[in-house]
């Protein structure tokens, strides 16, 4: 009879517990997609395309002030959102594991957005249709050829290499993943899409007034049409095309929904109003919500019997 493998035990058995027990794995890839994003943000630059003096996609003005510049789009994008999850959590009494997890969501989602917005940025140097603008071409620059960035004349570094990041948008992406997280999270609280909401009051045919509620639907689309004006607005600043724009809010809401599904159930889930359990022990009070099940999403009436 082979012998059992014996238990690991100090150091490595109280790093294992930690590990499983906790958020630790998360907090630290959070922290990871941080300094990946302070690495590309301070020592990358971008690939430089080639360009002609003679391409009209690239020759609109140079907008030195921004409708929405990147300090408006964090407050839109994050303490908007962030302000809003923790007012909603506390006057509906939250436990302190949705409030955590709620707050964790959005963190991941916007440090996961930009650090891949940034990596796609760099890699594929689109220009920006203002880089002649931020470039300035030097006197005698053939028109009707390819040339490359020596023959720009600007000196400010960030202007002239930022030129070469229009694709995705940055800001597109940003507001959707924020507002876009936001705008589950509503969709979840309200339960909009949940199967069998307020079945267990007064019947089916209140089920239908809840999931056709309007004035709800609209409140949670809300912050899509906020993220959509930031988005359109790039388009007006001459800092992207559409198609910039439209690839940026795919990839913000694409992660974003990723995010929050790793910590709530899909929307129609007759459970959807509250998060995962945690692993036991990173809240005190995670024990109260068992993880959903496959079945259970369905929020069949079968469902809600097995849990009574």
């Amino acid at each position: 009879m082979a012998p059992s493998r014996a238990a690991p035990s100090g150091l490595v058995a109280s790093v294992s517990r930690f590990w499983h027990r906790t958020y630790a794995a998360d907090y630290i890839g959070f922290a990871l997609l941080v300094t990946c994003y302070i690495l590309i943000l301070f020592f990358v630059e971008p690939f430089h395309r080639m360009f002609s003096l003679n391409d009209l996609r690239i020759s609109f003005p140079h907008a030195e002030v921004e409708r929405v510049p990147i300090g408006l789009d964090i407050i839109y994008a994050v303490l908007v959102p962030l302000i809003f999850l923790i007012l909603y959590n506390t006057a509906t009494q939250g436990s302190s594991h949705k409030h955590h997890v709620a707050i964790l969501g959005l963190a991941i989602s916007m440090a996961l957005t930009v650090c891949l917005t940034d990596i796609i940025k760099n890699t594929v140097g689109r220009p920006r249709p203002d880089l002649l603008s931020r470039c300035v071409p030097k006197e005698g620059t053939p028109h009707d050829a390819l040339v490359s960035l020596d023959v720009c004349t600007q000196t400010d570094h960030h202007t002239l290499h930022d030129g070469w990041r229009s694709f995705p948008s940055g800001h597109s992406s940003f507001s959707f993943a924020g507002l876009g997280y936001l705008s589950l999270f509503l969709a979840g609280q309200m339960r909009i899409f949940a199967h069998g909401a307020g079945v267990n009051s007064v019947g089916d045919h209140a089920e239908k007034l809840v999931r056709g509620d309007l004035v709800r639907s609209l409140l949670c689309l809300a912050p899509l049409l906020g993220a959509l004006m930031i988005a359109i607005s790039r388009c007006q600043d001459y800092r992207h095309d559409v198609y910039d724009v439209c690839v940026g809010a795919l990839l913000g809401w694409t992660i974003t929904y990723w995010s929050y599904r790793r910590y709530w159930p899909r929307l129609s889930s007759s459970r959807c109003d509250e998060p995962y359990a945690g692993p036991p022990g990173a809240d005190d009070d995670a024990v109260r919500y068992g993880r959903v099940r496959d079945e259970e999403e369905g929020g069949g009436s079968s469902s809600r019997a097995n849990n009574h």
